[in-house]
């Protein structure tokens, strides 16, 4: 197999490139995530003191999700949100998930996965200059460009999550 950030045909070429990076880490998540039990998908960690897997999709999802539509440069609908939301529950963490099918959790976000796809495929490489305010307030600034890359980052960083929880539920699950 070989490795490469080839951009998209039906994309602009730097467009493209992100979103082959985006498209790359989401291939690298269904391999890590292979073959969870249900049980595996809800494990909290040692002492039930971290996110779980499903936690951790459920928040990637999310997080696309609003920068498709800051791409997009439209408002996420209130109907996304009470559907996928919240970002962060009243104690300022990862909402809970428990019981979520697998392939639930996954068919949500290959939908976020083709809307970005939508998206992308209709910018231009000078579209990724246009600065856009996010954050749990927009609070924050920043460029298409470094959002394409961020929703390839932010999947990475909580792929590293899920290995843990991996290890961990291997060390500490009854049948071991």
């Amino acid at each position: 197999m070989l490795y490469d950030l080839k951009g998209e045909d039906h994309m602009s070429p730097i467009v493209g490139m992100l979103y082959s990076a985006v498209k790359e880490n989401s291939q690298r998540l269904k391999l890590i995530t292979n073959g969870m039990s249900q049980d595996e998908i809800d494990y909290k960690g040692p002492n039930n003191s971290f996110n779980s897997t499903a936690q951790l999709m459920k928040h990637i999802m999310y997080v696309d999700l609003n920068w498709v539509y800051k791409i997009k440069g439209q408002p996420l609908p209130q109907s996304l949100k009470d559907q996928h939301g919240p970002m962060i529950d009243e104690n300022n963490r990862l909402p809970m998930v428990n019981g979520v099918p697998w392939n639930s959790l996954m068919s949500t976000y290959e939908g976020v996965l083709m809307m970005l796809n939508d998206s992308c495929t209709q910018l231009k490489d000078a579209d990724l200059d246009k600065v856009v305010a996010f954050g749990h307030e927009n609070e924050k600034k920043a460029t298409i460009r470094w959002g394409i890359w961020h929703i390839a980052d932010h999947s990475r960083y909580h792929q590293a999550q899920m290995n843990q929880l991996r290890r961990w539920y291997k060390e500490h699950s009854p049948s071991n």
